[in-house]
């Protein structure tokens, strides 16, 4: 149909007014992108160009600074120093073992040096750094920046490593960090990214691994412009990490020092504790090593020195050694009785040399017997006759409730590795572990610390804390430096009749002439010592080996020979320190762990090396040419200097 001039007006008006408006749209969408392009050319130029050429825009973790490790005093035990080293990046490096071999030219690599840096780049992302070598010096710095254009992907940094100043004094307490490995990885359900670093360091063992957020701190990052050999050009930005926060510790260093000295050239160990807090101040276990010596990566040598050393000095004997206890444990079994009205203390129990109980005889200690004793006898004496007898009247049930309420057979909560719950023996673990019904020999033997009885030094120095308190006395190893308040400990609820007797008994042990421990006695002022020896039996000497003329302990091999214990607590009016010694085969608590404690125990009483007028006058002169050779090997005075945190 043909449209009138009317309507073909009317249409030419629609279509320019569209055509006007399209058209002012398209302008300005045009005017906006040249205004952006413009803005995007001139004013952000460079930041453009950077984006455009990702690739060579790095972002880098930077690893925190790792909080620091003191004792009660101020003393450092765990600190940073600073640690120049070379790191390389596959990416930039192209032939990572030419590289690698020149490298080899300017600075010492050994072939497991450059075997391991290889792994890690190719285990590793392109762009991740790798430490090739660390603990470098001035002059091996100097020549790898010097001949920096034939090392691409090559570059030296500072950082800061990880020492141990005290060496081997604390490395039991404290432990040591290492490079993190694939396991420890897989040990955590969402690692921090910092870990992922090559060679980062993490707490292996020890304060250090079971304080290990605590100390690690958070990373900062770091975005450096690099040219195309990997050379840093500029930093773009920089972001620094959280240090991590330091660890007051209760030990006391040069207390510890002491300790660990006094077990020289014997596999034993000590604790010191004191009784109204349960502050740990020393935790010695000797032979013990340095911990140095894992944080710069140790020989397969001297590693495996450690590992076939017949005195294991990577194990921590404080918490981790489980030993049967002995004598130290009747004391346990002497409760359990009064407890039980089993016996009012006061009554005597004749010993013979031994006891005939179900048609096996049970020999005691001292083959022609003690007579007639009564408690405090028996625990002066440690006549094992009495024990036996008191056990068959008040049963395992009563010796296990007791050996619980004086912290036997608990794991502590401690920030350390490996610490040990120890056995106390009920019927049910025998049934349930050995399938057999708990026998009456069972109980004769636990009454005196034997049988399937176990526990640590520690369990013995918490047993003597709470003995001389009457306190249900916790060990603690962590210390706010701003704490002042005492903790409080709950009451054993312990009557303190039968306490009298007990301390009477371990005050005689050593202060009476025939206490076990006489000749370890103390006789200055104030400082009066209340304790007890133990002797636990490792192997039996055999029929066949007393046909052969095997009779005494010295002639079996030492790894057979009896274990020796001492616990102690001073002084006792009133007691501040409890203290607890175990020397693996060392026959006799009363001649080999005794005079350790005593000595410790004085050292803890007077702060450092104890003076000769504690000691006996006739064993003066022996026990100052010990001193003389003791303080020979004593941490110097500058070591145990106070640090500020």
């Amino acid at each position: 149909m043909k449209r009138t001039e009317r309507e073909k007006e009317f249409s030419q008006r629609v279509i320019s007014r569209r055509g006007l408006l399209l058209g002012s749209v398209q302008l300005g969408i045009a005017g906006t992108l040249l205004w952006r392009l413009r803005d995007m050319q001139l004013n952000q130029a460079e930041q453009f160009h950077l984006l455009a050429e990702e690739n060579r825009i790095n972002l880098r973790l930077l690893p925190p600074v790792r909080g620091l490790i003191f004792d009660r005093n101020g003393v450092l035990l765990a600190g940073n120093e600073q640690n120049y080293r070379v790191v390389m990046k596959r990416d930039d490096a192209g032939d990572i073992d030419l590289v690698l071999s020149r490298l080899a030219q300017l600075i010492p690599l050994t072939e497991d040096d450059i075997e391991r840096a290889r792994r890690d780049m190719l285990r590793n992302r392109p762009f991740v750094p790798v430490t090739v070598a660390e603990r470098l010096n001035w002059d091996e710095i100097s020549r790898i920046a010097a001949n920096a254009p034939a090392l691409p992907g090559v570059t030296p940094e500072m950082g800061l490593s990880r020492y141990y100043p005290l060496y081997e004094d604390t490395a039991h307490v404290v432990g040591y960090v290492g490079p993190v490995s694939e396991r420890d990885l897989e040990a955590l359900e969402a690692p921090d990214p910092v870990l992922m670093i090559p060679r980062f360091q993490i707490g292996k063992s020890g304060v250090e691994r079971m304080q290990e957020e605590t100390l690690r701190g958070r990373a900062g990052s770091q975005r450096v412009e690099v040219n195309a050999v990997g050379r840093v050009m500029r930093e773009l930005d920089r972001v620094e990490g959280t240090p991590g926060d330091n660890v007051h510790l209760t030990i006391d260093a040069k207390l510890q020092n002491y300790a660990l000295e006094r077990l020289h050239g014997q596999s034993a160990a000590a604790v010191v504790m004191d009784v109204e807090t349960g502050d740990i101040l020393a935790l010695a276990s000797g032979p013990s090593f340095d911990p140095n010596l894992f944080v710069r990566g140790i020989s397969s040598t001297d590693f495996r020195g450690l590992l076939d050393n017949e005195f294991r000095p990577l194990v921590n004997k404080t918490v981790q050694g489980l030993y049967p206890p002995g004598s130290t444990f009747k004391m346990v079994t002497a409760l359990a009785a009064l407890e039980a009205a089993a016996t009012d203390g006061q009554e005597t129990v004749f010993c013979p040399g031994h006891m005939d109980i179900a048609g096996h005889r049970f020999h005691c200690w001292r083959r022609g017997g003690h007579g007639r004793v009564g408690m405090v006898a028996a625990l002066a004496q440690s006549c094992d006759v009495y024990f036996y007898e008191m056990s068959q009247r008040c049963g395992i049930d009563k010796i296990n409730e007791m050996s619980t309420r004086l912290g036997l057979g608990i794991r502590y909560d401690l920030p350390i590795t490996s610490v040990s719950a120890g056995l106390n023996p009920t019927r049910e673990w025998k049934q349930r572990n050995r399938n057999a019904d708990w026998r009456i020999g069972d109980t004769i033997n636990a009454s005196i610390g034997q049988g399937y009885v176990l526990t640590t030094p520690l369990q013995l120095a918490v047993m003597t804390a709470r003995l001389a308190s009457n306190k249900a006395v916790l060990p603690r190893l962590l210390r706010d430096p701003l704490e002042r308040a005492e903790r409080e400990m709950a009451s054993l609820d312990l009557r303190p009749e039968w306490l009298r007797l007990i301390r009477r008994g371990m005050v005689d042990t050593v202060n009476h002439q025939r206490g076990t421990a006489y000749s370890s006695r103390v006789v200055a002022e104030g400082q009066m010592m209340a304790g007890k020896t133990g002797t636990s039996q490792v192997f039996s000497i055999t029929r066949a080996e007393r046909e052969a003329g095997i009779r005494r302990q010295e002639d079996l091999p030492w790894n057979r020979r009896n274990h020796a214990l001492f616990v102690d607590y001073a002084p006792v009016d009133n007691p501040r320190f409890a203290v607890a010694v175990v020397v693996e085969h060392g026959m006799g608590g009363s001649s080999a762990a005794a005079p350790i404690g005593r000595d410790i125990t004085l050292a803890a009483l007077n702060g450092g090396v104890p003076p000769l007028s504690a000691y006996p006058a006739p064993q003066r002169n022996r026990i100052r040419a010990e001193q003389i050779e003791l303080e020979e090997r004593l941490r110097a005075p500058e070591a145990m200097r106070v640090s500020r945190a």
